[in-house]
């Protein structure tokens, strides 16, 4: 995060702003967008105080105090353009909308879209009208020049055997109901691939993936090429390296961002867990089924012939035509 002395004299940055809360699907949303925009861009992480933060992105008497005085005083030099992505950050990007930047929203804001230029939101979450560009999953940076980067960065992975199977395990959430039976199948079956085929598992966990699924993935992979990263610990995370020379993609149904990601990828995808997903992300995943970008884990990893799943490129086009005319 960039910081502005209070009691500076505001200047004119970057003509372009990010505001997120600070997690890291909606930096990723809405930094990725920002680079596919082409411009430099600002990056802050806001912290509404209370009472604002329990309405935003709703307006109300004081809110231009909601996010302290650094991006008060900032703000009075607004960007040409403001992406903000979650709820909390609608709240700054109407305030910089009403300072005359240019505001774009990526997910629904569960208010009148009106109140942005554009409101970007996933196809699965059924919002529509004249300034929403619907997407199918989630913003992401996954192209060919970011696989790229990812093989120079993680070089000694395109060296285990092939095929390369890279394990993206997630977990449990108000949509995804993953039980112990789940978390033992997908571990047993991507061993037992390993072992028959003689190829390697390039294996990461996520935020929410229990400790001990962690510690089952390290027992089951023993002895078997590949990696295995849970945190920190593990040195650099190696995901850029995962999907960029996997051969192919295992994933958990339970987080739209990383299945987007590894659909952007040219690698098949195979997801599991898709039966204990309900909701908005099932939604996501029958539509991913339905195309053809993914299959079922259980039927079968075979290689077959796939095309990337890449939104940010094409949302992006978008909103530069619908600011230009």
């Amino acid at each position: 995060m960039q910081r502005t002395r209070p009691d500076s004299a505001p200047s004119r940055g970057p003509s372009t702003w990010t505001l997120t809360d600070g997690h890291a699907g909606n930096v990723r949303q809405a930094q990725a967008l920002a680079t596919a925009l082409g411009e430099p861009f600002r990056a802050w992480t806001l912290a509404p105080r209370t009472p604002w933060r329990w309405f935003a992105p709703r307006t109300m008497l004081g809110c231009a105090n909601a996010f302290g005085p650094t991006f008060k005083l900032a703000a009075r030099t607004p960007p040409s353009l403001a992406i903000g992505c979650g709820r909390q950050s609608g709240l700054a990007t109407r305030l910089l909308r009403s300072r005359g930047a240019r505001t774009v929203q990526i997910l629904d804001p569960r208010i009148d879209t009106r109140h942005w230029d554009l409101v970007i939101a996933p196809e699965h979450d059924g919002l529509r009208g004249d300034n929403v560009i619907t997407m199918t999953g989630s913003l992401n940076p996954v192209d060919d020049l970011w696989l790229a980067a990812g093989r120079h960065a993680f070089p000694d992975l395109g060296a285990l055997p092939g095929p390369r199977t890279a394990l993206l395990v997630g977990g449990a959430s108000a949509h995804a109901h993953f039980d112990d039976a789940m978390y033992d199948t997908l571990l047993r079956d991507v061993e037992r691939t390993a072992r028959e085929e003689g190829g390697s598992v390039l294996a990461t966990t996520s935020r929410r993936t229990p400790p001990h699924v962690g510690a089952a993935l390290r027992d089951r992979l023993r002895g078997i090429p590949g990696l295995i990263w849970t945190d920190g610990a593990d040195g650099p995370n190696p995901y850029a390296g995962l999907l960029a020379w996997a051969d192919r993609v295992v994933c958990t149904a339970d987080s739209v961002n990383m299945l987007s990601e590894a659909c952007a990828t040219w690698a098949p995808v195979f997801v599991a867990g898709d039966d204990q997903v309900k909701g908005r992300p099932r939604r996501f995943v029958d539509a991913l089924l339905h195309a053809g970008r993914v299959r079922p884990f259980g039927e079968g990893v075979g290689a077959h012939a796939v095309t990337p799943l890449r939104e940010t490129s094409r949302v992006a086009n978008e909103v530069r035509q619908r600011f230009a005319s």
